[in-house]
């Protein structure tokens, strides 16, 4: 009997639980059958088609838990601000990418990174556009530098909450201005940006991302075509519609659930997450958009309708009134429904120890961005301009949340941070505030497996690589392998192959992260720079 529908990986590193000292891996009709050592793979699995790994390292392809396909796909195909040094470079670069006749989409400006914090006025703006609609999101996408153009768009946005006459635009101005800038996009920019997102997830080893949408953040129909373009020979795209009252809306989606980024509040480099108290930089604290029966009426809305709940939140003040409305929704439906749904929480960035073991209670999920820390914590951190040391320390507290038993899925929310998963892994491991990281067999594992248990997969092997499983996986030029001990609290490597766990690549900072050379999807490759036997 021939073996003429599998596959059979031979000589490299497989990151499975069948054994530490795998090299051998076999695929049958798109799902994991056996791993092991190269002479008893062959034995087995006479007919197999063989692909000669040459050394190279297998693992579970990565799942981004929060992304925006085509916010993301015009950022890696238009103007990226994320280099500009200060306002006279960034209005330079407004000024060689306007075309005439054309709405201009930028994102990625951080002031706080400038070498001189001012920015452009919107006079400034207006002589680099030359007259065209300019709309230039932060790095955080809660506020955005735009042109009087394309206010002219936007009618809706002057006076709105949020609006300036010459600075950035924030809140409900903020989403009027984003809403005319989604309605000049055609449908084939949008086409191409979403196609541009999925090549580069699939790039990047990701097997399956999480999109956040919603009517605030990019429409119906940006959904459902990114849905329905999702299909082979792309990664999966799991869908979240963020929106109060909208369980039909979501059915007819095809939505996993309302959640995504339902904001409960803003953001932290925006001045906009809800705070208990003022920011040190600025006299307000922040905008808080749910209370707390708004948010139990969502929770118990969806756990009614089996549909998972969800809902962006970041300040302090803003995870009070989420475990607030938490409580409340279950004196309406139950604790053991409640916790049946595994809620999610976007970002959940100030937290306590305390409110964590609460939240485990409730089976809540920690949809996080470690990226976030590496790009923001630290003593002299954007965290700690807007909130002081001694608070921005408490940020993202990936030790304290695993220890209370709240369940970690990690993602980049795209673009506000790269499709970069092993650099993901890095900042969880190596966390700005000492002992608030995870170690990176944790961390690997909040972005692989834990992906597909936050989106409802419960079957115990889906984003592992153990027999059974659906065969997601990628193929990394990483040769240089440790073997991580399976302690979460504290960072500790070692090269003791008796340690009975797979090895993962080096992830020390300054260490070359891998690169992917292939990702298969269910047995499908997606994405392929592979040479069998190199």
């Amino acid at each position: 009997m021939t073996d003429e529908h599998t596959t059979l990986l031979l000589g490299g590193r497989i990151y499975t639980p069948a054994g530490p000292d795998a090299t051998a891996l076999a695929i049958t009709g798109g799902t994991v059958v056996w791993a092991g050592q190269d002479a008893p793979a062959r034995a087995l699995h006479p007919g197999a088609e063989i692909v000669d790994l040459g050394g190279a390292f297998v693992a579970p392809a990565f799942v981004d838990a929060h992304v925006h396909a085509t916010a993301t796909g015009l950022h890696l195909t238009g103007l990226d601000l994320t280099a500009a040094r200060d306002r006279a470079d960034l209005l330079s670069r407004v000024r060689a990418a306007v075309v005439p006749g054309q709405v201009l989409l930028a994102h990625g400006w951080d002031e706080t990174a400038w070498t001189d914090p001012r920015l452009p006025s919107r006079a400034e703006l207006d002589d680099a556009a030359g007259g065209a609609p300019v709309y230039l999101s932060r790095v955080d996408v809660h506020s955005a530098l735009v042109s009087t153009a394309l206010v002219e768009l936007a009618p809706a946005a002057r006076g709105a909450d949020g609006w300036s006459p010459d600075g950035p635009l924030t809140r409900a101005a903020h989403h009027a201005v984003r809403a005319a800038v989604r309605a000049a996009v055609t449908p084939e920019q949008r086409e191409r940006a979403q196609r541009a997102f999925l090549a580069e997830a699939a790039k990047q080893g990701i097997v399956s991302v999480h999109e956040c949408a919603g009517p605030d953040i990019s429409g119906r129909d940006d959904l459902a075509a990114l849905l329905d373009l999702a299909g082979p020979g792309h990664p999966e795209v799991v869908g979240y519609w963020g929106e109060l009252g909208a369980v039909e809306t979501a059915r007819e989606l095809g939505a996993r659930g309302l959640a995504g980024d339902l904001f409960v509040d803003g953001a932290l480099g925006s001045h906009t997450a809800a705070l208990t108290t003022p920011y040190a930089d600025h006299p307000s604290s922040g905008t808080l958009y749910l209370d707390a029966h708004r948010i139990a009426e969502h929770l118990a809305a969806c756990t009614e309708a089996g549909l998972q709940a969800g809902f962006h939140v970041i300040g302090d003040a803003a995870t009070a009134e989420v475990i607030e409305g938490f409580r409340l929704a279950e004196k309406e439906v139950g604790q053991r429904a409640l916790t049946a749904r595994h809620h999610r929480l976007e970002h959940l960035e100030m937290v306590t120890a305390e409110q964590a073991k609460i939240l485990a209670g409730w089976g809540v999920v920690a949809s996080m961005q470690p990226l976030f820390d590496a790009a923001w914590g630290g003593a002299d951190g954007m965290y700690a301009e807007r909130l002081g040391a001694d608070r921005a320390a408490g940020l993202n507290p990936f030790s304290a949340l695993a220890a209370e038993g709240v369940m970690l899925a990690f993602g980049s929310d795209a673009p506000v941070t790269p499709l970069d998963p092993w650099a993901s892994v890095r900042a969880a491991a190596y966390h700005r505030t000492p002992g608030a990281g995870l170690s990176p067999r944790a961390a690997f594992t909040a972005h692989t497996r834990a992906g597909h248990r936050a989106a409802g997969v419960n079957d115990g092997v889906t984003g592992s690589l153990a027999p059974g499983a659906p065969a997601h996986y990628a193929i990394w030029d990483a040769t240089d392998l440790v073997v991580a001990t399976p302690d979460t609290r504290v960072q500790r490597w070692s090269t003791d192959p008796r340690a009975g766990v797979p090895p993962l690549p080096r992830l020390e900072p300054g260490a070359p992260l891998p690169r992917c050379l292939r990702t298969v999807r269910a047995g499908e490759v997606v994405y392929d720079d592979f040479t069998p036997g190199t």
